[in-house]
């Protein structure tokens, strides 16, 4: 059975974190008890709330499925036990800083997709401190379990052999048919921030240090007021226990030299700037709120980064430097700059569906040319920062049926997933002989890691 879902691991080892913490923490699934065990791999344990969340997330989500979702689902989850399990046989591990950073990108993509960090508080009933801790132990077992996947195929390869051969046995009437596809590039610049606007919010930060010290009024209310923190107008900029290593390290530094109830001078992070008041301390804890105020970029800041950018649009059309050399080293924009400024697909090929690319570049890119760069572009990103780019309109391919000639990058991907799909399989053969395993009756018939 392990064969028949090993591929839709993949996708549930990937979202099921992400789709768990978008159920509400009180939702009910009617006519089902969600207590109690239903599965256990050594002392690592499968709730049946689990499963009917997951599965719930499932069907929420649109995803399509063959076969009993719900064993599969099941089977995943066990699976992810599993390789807990054995990753603490083998001593692998994740640090607390790799699952905080995790965890901070996390959440800041739920904020994009709810809206703000006070819809998140209004959906789940709990304060974002309150919710980044439920999430954290499920983000470490999803951690725990991408280094045991990457550990167990790290060695795979293809030859340029092996991709034909694959690409050979898939029958004629069976070749996926992909839509227009293009290769877009872009090279990113934020506006640096003049500082007569970080003077101005400076001041405004002190002005209010001043009211709550001298003044006596409540540094609350003032953050409910007055901060640009999201969560701030029901938190009142508090934002619960950190450990060591987990915030911006000014921010950090600043709080732990404090005692508390002293309130910070203003101090500036690539958040903003913040004044900061310490509540308690715990060992390498410590528990504090603040006020943010983020400066903005003026019309001159902006003008002058699409000044940069357009020069550099310059030299890469006379050639001094290329487009790809430059995205990597001048664009602040780190989910492309890595791959030379191109947008990636899901198989890490530098060709993206239409459909799947942003509709702001899409239509970008509807009024230029093929191997074209367009002039610098002002717009937002996902969190709300100004910003100026330019795209390189590299390539466009047709609808078309796939060939080795123009798909070869996916193919050879197709190929690789299937060699690592067959390594984990017998890794999964050889790994469930060394654990305990028990699954509930009742779900006899799902053959669980059988």
């Amino acid at each position: 059975m392990i064969s028949k879902y090993i591929t839709t691991i993949k996708y549930l080892v990937a979202t099921l974190v992400l789709l768990q913490t978008l159920t509400p923490a009180n939702a009910q699934y009617k006519g089902t008890e969600i207590d109690g065990i239903i599965g256990k791999v050594n002392n690592y344990i499968v709730l049946k709330s689990d499963l009917e969340r997951a599965y719930q997330d499932f069907l929420a989500s649109g995803e399509k499925g063959t076969g009993n979702m719900k064993c599969q689902i099941f089977e995943s989850l066990m699976i992810n036990k599993l390789m807990v399990a054995k990753a603490e046989i083998d001593s692998v591990m994740v640090t607390d800083e790799e699952v905080s950073r995790e965890l901070d990108q996390r959440i800041n993509m739920i904020v994009s997709q709810i809206g703000s960090e006070e819809k998140i508080e209004q959906y789940y009933g709990k304060t974002l401190t309150q919710f980044k801790e439920e999430l954290r132990e499920r983000m470490k077992e999803q951690k725990v379990v991408q280094k045991m996947q990457a550990n167990i195929t790290q060695d795979i390869k293809v030859t340029p052999a092996e991709v034909k051969r694959f690409f050979n046995k898939i029958p004629k009437d069976s070749l996926p048919y992909f839509s227009t596809e293009v290769a877009v590039a872009q090279i990113v610049k934020i506006p640096t921030v003049g500082k007569g606007q970080k003077e101005e919010v400076r001041k405004k930060l002190s002005d209010l240090r001043k009211r709550i010290i001298e003044g006596g009024e409540d540094f609350e209310t003032l953050a409910k007021e007055y901060s640009e923190e999201p969560g701030a107008k029901n938190s009142g900029g508090n934002i619960g226990f950190w450990k060591r290593g987990e915030l911006a390290p000014e921010y950090e530094a600043a709080a732990l030299r404090m005692k508390p109830g002293d309130i910070s001078q203003p101090i500036e992070t690539s958040f903003g700037f913040h004044v900061i008041q310490l509540i308690e301390r715990r060992g390498n804890s410590f528990n504090s709120r603040h006020i943010l105020l983020r400066p903005n970029s003026s019309l001159t800041d902006i003008a002058e980064t699409e000044q940069y950018l357009d020069s550099l649009r310059n030299l890469i059309i006379f050639d001094s430097i290329g487009f790809a050399q430059a995205a990597k080293k001048y664009s602040t924009d780190l989910s492309t700059s890595g791959s030379g400024g191109f947008f990636i697909d899901a198989t890490g090929t530098a060709r993206i569906s239409v459909e799947q690319l942003d509709p702001v570049v899409f239509f970008a890119i509807d009024t230029m040319k093929v191997g074209s760069i367009s002039k610098p572009i002002r717009y937002r990103t996902d969190d709300g920062k100004e910003a100026v780019r330019i795209l390189y309109y590299k390539e466009k391919l047709n609808p078309h049926v796939a060939n080795l000639e123009e798909d070869y990058q996916k193919i050879y991907a197709a190929t690789l997933n299937q060699k690592k799909n067959m390594a984990l399989e017998k890794w999964f053969s050889d790994a469930r002989e060394e654990v305990f395993i028990k699954v509930n009756d009742e779900y006899a018939n799902c053959e669980i890691l059988q």
